[in-house]
């Protein structure tokens, strides 16, 4: 039974695709590792507690087939604050982390800019 979690791991960690933006904070490279860590001697490795492996195996292959996404849809694709998913994908980029300091965000809610905020000040400085 082991043989067949480790082949269903391996199987999810195929498909989960790298994203190379955040490269050393990639939730699929961590992923590889974990397995990698679980699943030392493959196939023949002993699971503990085979139950709580299961979980978590239907766990990820939830978040991976987007279940979550789908059953919860977004109504808009900004947040409060009004940053698009792209401009979000841009300061999350590793290397841009600071990016959102100097990122102008208008928020009409609370008529306030990004750059009058704390966090805007501190990139001015």
């Amino acid at each position: 039974m082991s043989a067949t979690r480790y082949r269903r791991f391996l199987r999810l960690c195929e498909e989960w695709p790298v994203d190379e933006t955040k490269r050393g904070r990639d939730l699929a490279t961590f992923l590889r590792q974990k397995v990698a860590l679980a699943f030392r001697e493959g196939e023949s490795t002993q699971i503990a507690d085979p139950e709580k492996c299961d979980q978590m195996y239907e766990s990820l292959a939830r978040i991976h087939a987007n279940v979550y996404k789908e059953k919860f849809p977004r109504v808009r694709d900004t947040s409060f604050t009004g940053v698009t998913v792209e401009e979000c994908r841009v300061v999350l980029a590793t290397g841009k982390e600071r990016s959102l300091c100097t990122l102008e965000i208008h928020n009409p809610a609370c008529n306030m800019k990004h750059s009058d905020t704390p966090l805007g000040k501190q990139g001015q400085q």
